[in-house]
């Protein structure tokens, strides 16, 4: 049985974005601007304010973070806490910002943005290349979201959250071809968000408003399993710990209903699954 516990000492605002790499996790606090870094062996937090709202964090395979916010992609620096710009493929729009995404197999970043007024159809998911070109990879999107790899590198698995479903693409070549819906999550009466992806190609969707995480077979649309969480906003979701079997959850405070673990990272232990390995960004 599945045992269900808050882990670290932070309280985000709205967590987001978790990622585990090399043992440790990876996520952002997106409204108070920080990048975090926790290490579940030691309980260590690290904290970096990047001064905008980030939307996601992904490794370097050479070291060194890549971020995407409200200003576009961006170069963090752990050691330094330097930010160095990289591109903004929609400066023009302000009211849209960079929300999740993750990274190829082939070493390319791929992150969406997010209409925060909810017009429909107004953002995008873009790639950056390993040579910082920035392009559009699908589109029109309205609250672009989780985005997963399959194991074998060759489709992708995508979250565009009101359409309250899960597509997928095949992939070739830094491109997403073939568009098909693979699961309907409308039998659950919240948004699905963050993604991360298990050892068999199944996926986990954590549900904003929802208060869980659930489990499906993409190949078949169904439902695995759920998880349910003491917290509304769950917001992401990623595999981590030094043999990827510890389920990490982000949660946000709810705008009107007090929550005792509002905010905090839980980490769910003894699915009896492992996750897949991250990817880094090779530029």
């Amino acid at each position: 049985m599945a045992e269900i516990s808050v882990t670290g000492t932070y309280r985000a605002q709205w967590g987001e974005g978790a990622i585990g790499w090399q043992g440790v996790l990876y996520y952002v606090d997106i409204e108070k601007h920080l990048v975090i870094r926790f290490d579940p062996s030691s309980g260590e937090e690290t904290f970096w304010n990047v001064g905008q709202r980030v939307g996601t964090v992904v490794p370097r395979s050479n070291g060194g973070l890549l971020c995407a916010g409200d200003h576009g992609f961006f170069f963090l620096d752990p050691e330094s806490g330097a930010v160095t710009p990289i591109a903004d493929p929609e400066p023009e729009k302000t009211n849209n910002r960079f929300n999740d995404g993750k990274c190829s197999p082939d070493g390319a970043f791929f992150a969406g943005t997010i209409s925060l007024v909810k017009q429909t159809g107004d953002a995008r998911l873009y790639r950056l290349g390993a040579d910082l070109t920035v392009s559009e990879a699908f589109g029109p999107v309205t609250n672009s979201n989780g985005i997963v790899w399959s194991s074998d590198g060759r489709t992708v698995y995508y979250i565009d959250t009101p359409r309250r479903e899960i597509l997928a693409f095949d992939y070739a070549d830094g491109r997403l071809s073939n568009e098909r819906s693979v699961v309907s999550t409308a039998a659950i009466d919240a948004s699905p968000d963050g993604m991360c992806i298990d050892e068999h190609d199944h996926v986990w969707v954590a549900f904003c408003h929802g208060a869980c995480v659930v489990n499906y077979d993409p190949k078949s649309g169904q439902e695995i399993r759920r998880i349910d969480l003491p917290c509304l906003e769950t917001t992401s979701c990623a595999f981590g710990g030094k043999d990827l079997t510890d389920l990490y959850v982000t949660t946000g405070i709810h705008k009107s209903v007090a929550e005792e673990h509002g905010g905090r990272l839980f980490v769910i232990r003894g699915l009896g699954v492992k996750g897949q390995a991250a990817h880094a960004f090779h530029g």
